[in-house]
């Protein structure tokens, strides 16, 4: 007798519907942002940039946790980012800034967000790819989108708790977005968190960190973005060194042992 042939699951799991459902409020929040940057509340509009950054963090170790990951979540996701940190950063700054050059900040927005679209397409096509020396050695390959676009908003928070109207000249923001986003399309080696393991005589330390920085976030939190900003920044040098000098020692030939 022949054995009945088994019935093709069809749908998502039900493990897989917490992280996907975290992933669509990222981007909710997102799209948020630009609803407040309409009304020109500033202020509210990057905290939903904010909001979205740290879901989009949540959303694949709940994966990992309850061990829900799907090719439709890892879409989503892209598409979530896409919005999120591309077109979202992209359409807040305009409206802030580079409205007053409409032709000029308008090229400069769509770049953002274009570059931003191009960085996570490459992503994807590369995530079956066993070959990827960044990856390889723990390095990421440019500035992820959630970084990116935190990068691209640092004029803001320094006009938040300066008041200096310089900060919204479009001279500076439209260069700076232009930068940003190439950095994000480039092939720099960039620090991956997720890959950095602490010595276990520092984690005590590391923590009382991690609660200052939250601290610093719920009591002054432009200047403590500004401030992350300004290391993240000053950590590129150092992560490009880091990834230069692993690859001479893998271009070393092994030493032959002696008989």
């Amino acid at each position: 007798m022949r054995r009945p042939t088994p019935r093709p699951v069809r749908g998502l799991p039900l493990r897989a519907v917490a992280p996907n459902a975290v992933t669509a409020l990222a981007l909710c929040s997102g799209l948020t942002g630009i609803r407040f940057a309409i009304a020109a509340e500033w202020q509210l509009a990057v905290t939903m940039i904010m909001i979205a950054g740290v879901l989009d963090g949540l959303d694949g170790r709940i994966a990992r946790m309850v061990r829900g990951e799907s090719r439709f979540g890892a879409e989503l996701d892209s598409l979530s980012d896409a919005i999120s940190f591309g077109v979202s950063p992209a359409l807040i700054l305009y409206l802030w800034s580079l409205e007053a050059f409409p032709k000029i900040g308008w090229l400069c927005a769509l770049v953002f967000a274009v570059f931003c679209a191009l960085r996570l397409a490459r992503f994807n096509a590369a995530i079956d790819v066993a070959d990827q020396p960044h990856k390889l050695a723990g390095f990421l390959t440019g500035i992820p989108a959630p970084a990116g676009a935190g990068l691209a908003m640092l004029p803001l928070y320094l006009w938040f708790w300066t008041g200096e109207a310089v900060f919204r000249s479009p001279w500076l923001v439209a260069p700076w977005i232009a930068i940003v986003a190439v950095m994000m399309v480039s092939s720099m080696a960039t620090y991956s968190w997720s890959s950095l393991k602490l010595r276990s005589s520092i984690r005590f330390e590391a923590i009382a960190v991690v609660v200052l920085l939250g601290a610093a976030l719920v009591s002054a939190p432009w200047h403590t973005l500004t401030f992350i900003c300004i290391a993240y920044l000053l950590s590129m040098p150092f992560s490009i060194r880091g990834y230069a000098r692993i690859r001479r020692l893998r271009a070393k030939p092994a030493a032959v042992p002696l008989p």
